[in-house]
């Protein structure tokens, strides 16, 4: 693994909802927020979502899809392929309170699906040493014309 790689990763750890950006038969770009179940280390991201959704469609018609994440210092950004995977064992095993308020039947609800998304490849811009840090940057970048100091990487994973 990369020190890019495991930057990305290591910052993810802590990135639990993302922005899930699907292509619909027109083109156009949408995106919805999802819960990350696990990040597998061979780069495969989890979701758990129903199966009659929108999302769920443009996966299966254009599997290509962008995951986007953030916190108060960090940003990360993927790119991948999705798939709509039907395991039950996966699915109970990654069940939990959180997917059970979206979907009140359990794992054993029909409409209850997994998507499995391997990553590709990714990017990350991170500000070391929290919120102060990254004041005295902003504060710094207005007083001096630099630029904002942030960390980034991008890689393929």
């Amino acid at each position: 693994m990369t020190d890019d790689q495991a930057k990305l990763v290591e910052l993810m750890n802590d990135m639990y909802v993302a922005m899930f950006t699907t292509t619909s038969a027109d083109g156009t770009l949408r995106s919805v927020p999802m819960a990350r179940q696990e990040v597998e280390p061979s780069a495969e991201l989890w979701f758990i979502t129903a199966r009659d959704t929108e999302h769920v469609r443009d996966v299966q018609a254009r599997p290509h899809v962008g995951l986007t994440f953030s916190s108060r210092d960090a940003w990360v950004s993927i790119n991948g392929t999705a798939e709509v995977v039907d395991d039950k064992a996966k699915l109970e095993e990654l069940w939990n309170t959180f997917a059970e308020a979206w979907l009140p039947g359990g794992p054993d609800d029909p409409n209850a699906t997994l998507i499995r998304v391997d990553a590709a490849g990714g990017e990350y811009w991170d500000s070391p040493g929290g919120k102060v840090a990254s004041m005295i940057s902003f504060v710094k970048t207005k007083l001096t014309g630099d630029t904002y100091d942030t960390e980034h990487g991008s890689t393929s994973l």
